[in-house]
């Protein structure tokens, strides 16, 4: 086959890759080799642990919101570490601008927030000046680049600090997020060069697409991208997140690829593929995307989008978050249980079979634990979309029991350049 008739298929194979339907459907091949036996890693336990996990995240979910007004899972829960409403003060600051604008800088900030929350490992630390509170983990990752938004570190315009663009972007190095960051050889925080890394990548991706993110280079520009300027009333989260893929998959650091194109978050495992065969047509076989930091992004533009009057739809085409908490709700209720406990002691990278195998299982588990916690907590998948169930909630519930068995510890060390977990 020459190399000009593979470029419909190579394509094809992209497209169909940052498809969460097909985050799903791949997941759940693996989730049935899983449950057939047939996995080298893991086993699964029977319907009782999952129904005590869910038992667990009920419990949860009704302690942190009594009343059952549960937000969604995103970013802007951070902004809120220690109880203090950061957003609130931020829309201080913007209010002199349109539902447009205001819209805009708030993706802005998320863009950059999001992607700057990999693992920050357990040394690191931030304090906050305004007031004068510790942070640590994702909220002290949040609370420091919130901080320096407002500074305008992410800004080349200095008339205009509540804005993020490619020029500013592109001059990011590691020891400037050392400074937002208070880094020093008593704070350590993983995966510095790698945050910056992404952020330069970010800033690169901006400046070559002006016909989406404007001259100015911003990340915001998606709003107008996706309302068609403002024209419509309502996006799907499916749109957001191929949006962001489609943008800005230039920017990770991954080695996967398809031809000339950058995969992302996408691993291979060998069963990956849809109705448990090979399909010589499809080149996408073989391969499991999982677009965590993209999804977590996605999640967290929904209000954005919201505050400026903007409807999203189809909010559950998105899925489960395939991370430490998540994941690590399954493993350390025995759901999910390694055949080799020795296994949790070593280091992983993102792309081992084991680990890939246990964020597929995470995915296609959080969907059915989903579904019992709504029947127990008498709601709806429309009352409580699934990023209300991981915010209520299962990310809630994972952090709570790595605190309890392992001073917060995740149960499986994963080497991170910062810009997976």
């Amino acid at each position: 086959m020459s190399s000009t008739s593979t470029l419909p298929a190579l394509a094809a194979a992209v497209d169909k890759l940052r498809d969460p339907r097909t985050i799903r459907a791949r997941c759940a091949a693996i989730h049935r080799e899983v449950a057939a036996g047939r996995s080298s890693w893991f086993t699964l336990a029977g319907d009782d642990r999952l129904n005590a996990a869910a038992e667990r995240v009920v419990r949860v979910t009704r302690e942190r919101y009594p009343t059952l007004e549960i937000p969604y899972h995103s970013r802007w829960r951070h902004f809120e570490a220690g109880g203090i409403d950061r957003s609130c003060e931020l829309s201080h600051g913007l209010a002199r601008f349109d539902a447009a604008e205001q819209a805009r800088s708030r993706i802005d900030l998320a863009m950059v927030s999001v992607l700057l929350d990999a693992g920050a490992g357990a040394a690191w630390k931030f304090v906050e000046t305004e007031s004068g509170a510790t942070f640590a983990r994702s909220e002290g990752l949040a609370v420091a680049s919130l901080r320096a938004f407002e500074r305008g570190v992410f800004s080349s315009d200095p008339a205009r600090p509540l804005q993020v663009d490619g020029r500013a972007l592109a001059a990011i190095d590691a020891s400037a997020l050392a400074h937002v960051f208070q880094v020093s050889a008593g704070n350590p925080l993983v995966g510095l060069e790698g945050r910056a890394a992404v952020l330069r990548r970010l800033g690169a991706a901006l400046i070559a697409r002006p016909q989406t993110f404007g001259t100015a280079a911003r990340p915001g520009f998606l709003f107008d991208l996706l309302t068609r300027n403002g024209g419509r009333h309502e996006v799907a989260a499916a749109s957001i997140l191929r949006a962001l893929l489609d943008h800005c998959s230039s920017i990770w650091l991954t080695a996967n690829r398809l031809g000339d194109e950058p995969l992302g978050d996408v691993w291979p495992h060998t069963a990956a593929r849809e109705h448990g065969r090979a399909d010589a047509a499809d080149l996408s076989a073989g391969w499991v995307p999982f677009h965590k930091l993209s999804q977590w992004l996605a999640y967290s533009l929904f209000e954005p989008f919201e505050w400026a009057g903007v409807k999203v739809i189809e909010r559950d085409a998105l899925t489960a978050l395939p991370e430490y908490r998540n994941g690590g709700l399954l493993l350390d209720t025995g759901v999910v249980v390694p055949r080799d406990p020795g296994s949790l002691r070593t280091t992983w990278r993102a792309g081992d079979p084991p680990i890939v195998e246990w964020r597929a299982l995470t995915v296609a588990l959080i969907d059915d634990l989903a579904v019992r916690v709504r029947a127990a907590l008498q709601r709806t998948a429309a009352e409580m979309p699934l990023a209300c169930v991981l915010e209520g909630g299962t990310w809630a519930a994972g952090r709570a029991l790595a605190q309890e068995l392992r001073g917060g510890l995740p149960p499986l060390d994963i080497e991170s350049d910062g810009t997976v977990f």
